[in-house]
């Protein structure tokens, strides 16, 4: 049994405090570098008609209905040391991803990035494109149009997404240990911490407490995202008002 698997107080603390600070790097950099490009998705899913579309919004749904390891291994054929791309940004920009925590942080972008999506293209159907046809008219720049009208009265999907992206990138397993594998220190988030403790015996106690971690991870992301939304739909009732 390594060091880190010892149920002993101090080291099982030191585990748990250090798998906890990774989880939320992990999670907090794959949700921050898909925002805009999950925006600009929803925004080119719900508002253009163009050939293709329907091609494009099944791709970006797609890691909702695969398995998560087929992910993290088409993540590996692509972006690994010898992979398509891998090989190219290694050579270039001397970037390796696979087997890092940037490469957790990818994997759980991609495995996130349909939730983040859909709870925005959802608020984004709900806003009356009447009111931005109108500030057109009065002479606003799209680019306006959309800082001051659209993104403001969207913003409660972008906060139920971001906290669905959030709390999914938290869990993901699959993808995570295909590509990124499961490194102590450097890879290893929540859900794979919790699955190298269940492979050894004795450690039930501190299994329990990885499980409880997340939990209240995923509770107070919850929590956050009812508060905020609620604040935004209060400001918005007193803008409209």
């Amino acid at each position: 049994m390594t060091p880190e698997m010892n149920t002993g107080g101090l080291a099982i603390s030191e585990l748990e405090i250090e798998v906890l600070l990774l989880s939320l790097k992990v999670a907090g950099w794959a949700v921050l570098c898909s925002l805009p490009l999950g925006i600009a998705t929803a925004w080119l899913l719900s508002r253009h008609r163009f050939p293709g579309r329907f091609l494009l919004d099944s791709i970006v749904h797609l890691p909702l209905v695969i398995p998560p390891v087929a992910v993290g291994y088409i993540l590996l054929v692509l972006l690994g040391r010898h992979g398509l791309f891998g090989s190219w940004l290694y050579d270039v920009f001397g970037l390796t991803l696979v087997f890092t925590w940037q490469g957790a942080a990818l994997a759980a972008a991609v495995m996130a990035f349909p939730l983040m999506v859909r709870a925005v293209r959802l608020s984004l159907d709900a806003v009356d494109q009447k009111i931005e046809a109108a500030a057109r008219t009065l002479g606003a720049s799209p680019l306006r149009v959309f800082v001051t009208i659209t993104l403001p009265l969207m913003t409660p999907g972008i906060l139920a997404g971001t906290v669905l992206a959030f709390a999914r990138s938290l869990g993901e397993f699959g993808a995570t240990i295909t590509f990124a594998s499961n490194i102590a220190g450097e890879t290893r988030t929540l859900p794979l911490a919790l699955h190298t403790l269940l492979q050894s015996p004795g450690t039930e106690d501190a299994a329990m407490r990885i499980v409880v971690i997340s939990i209240v991870l995923a509770l107070l992301a919850l929590l956050l995202s009812e508060l905020l939304a609620r604040r935004v739909a209060r400001r918005l009732t007193g803008e409209i008002k």
